[in-house]
């Protein structure tokens, strides 16, 4: 059985390659990929924290699950938010293939599918970039974004600016030209493509920031009661999910449904009908466009597979 830790998944993984895996994985329709589940879990100190299981398959070939806790409260304790393992299992006799780094193996499909998206939906003539949030996706997200496009300048903002300092310094050694957005608004207005990944509860990303024509990557919040957009940013929009089961479940899309100001059909198609060609993408150069994204076990076997090809 192997053993991935995350520093070896980051060197056999490359995002060219894992988003073109994501793309066929999708667009094949072998896998199965059951709904995730979720479990709420109170903590003593009135915070809550979640309990994640997503286990996907291809049939008679490959079997993968991933456990991932999410703990938002350690952001104040100076450690991790969420913590992940994955068990990668052959298909057809259930033998156990390997153990992996699940918080690596979250990083890069996350970000992946997020590229993937924007392939479809950004602007072929983006040219910056908006990363919103410092945590453990912000670098891995910023990279994937610039392998899809070429972005003369990418930009990071957090609530705490020596994060954002941080995060940036990471990109600019990787030969990203990177600088810290000190005004969030004055950051949306002229931003391209803005990608969101933080546990916010409530909005950070205003409609009316947003310039026509701007793409708008919604990944952070996944629960009921966790929202990074507004009404306007979303009812604007041409949206796209990454699953609508999954992504109506997020506060981003749930909200302005519960409340009327949009219903499911707002919904213009999911990654399946990107990758398959049943929609085109974007049209319109002038069009708002936002992808929401929740994740989906597919991804994570599809990635745990690529590693482990790429290791053997």
């Amino acid at each position: 059985m192997d053993c991935l830790s995350h520093e070896e998944i980051d060197a056999k993984l490359g995002w060219p390659e894992l988003i073109d895996q994501l793309q066929r994985w999708i667009a094949a329709q072998n896998v199965v990929s059951p709904e995730r589940h979720v479990h709420s879990m109170k903590q003593p100190d009135g915070s809550e924290a979640s309990l994640l299981i997503m286990p996907a398959w291809v049939p008679g070939q490959s079997l993968g699950v991933k456990v991932v806790t999410f703990f938002p409260q350690n952001s104040t304790r100076g450690q991790a938010t969420i913590n992940a393992c994955y068990m990668l299992f052959d298909g057809a006799t259930g033998r156990m293939r390997s153990l992996m780094d699940g918080d690596a193996i979250t990083s890069w499909r996350t970000a992946a599918a997020s590229a993937l998206a924007a392939r479809y939906l950004a602007r072929d003539d983006a040219s910056r970039l908006l990363v919103v949030g410092t945590g453990q996706l912000s670098v891995a997200m910023a990279r994937a974004h610039a392998s899809v496009r070429n972005y003369d300048v990418i930009s990071v903002w957090g609530r705490t600016q020596s994060k954002a300092a941080a995060v940036a310094g990471l990109l600019s050694e990787s030969g990203l030209k990177t600088n810290v957005a000190e005004d969030l608004e004055l950051a949306c207005k002229t931003a391209d493509v803005i990608s969101t990944i933080t546990p916010s509860d409530r909005p950070i990303v205003k409609g009316k920031w947003l310039r026509p024509g701007t793409h708008l990557d919604l990944v952070g919040a996944f629960r009921e009661t966790m929202r990074e957009s507004d009404d306007q940013a979303i009812s604007q929009a041409r949206l796209f999910v990454d699953t609508r089961a999954g992504a109506l479940k997020s506060g981003d899309l749930h909200q302005p449904i519960n409340s009327g100001v949009i219903d499911s059909s707002h919904i213009q198609a999911d990654l399946l009908d990107l990758c398959n060609k049943r929609h085109p993408g974007r049209v319109d150069g002038s069009a708002f466009t936002v992808f929401k994204s929740v994740g989906m076990s597919l991804e994570d076997l599809a990635a745990a597979e690529l590693a482990i090809e790429a290791s053997h």
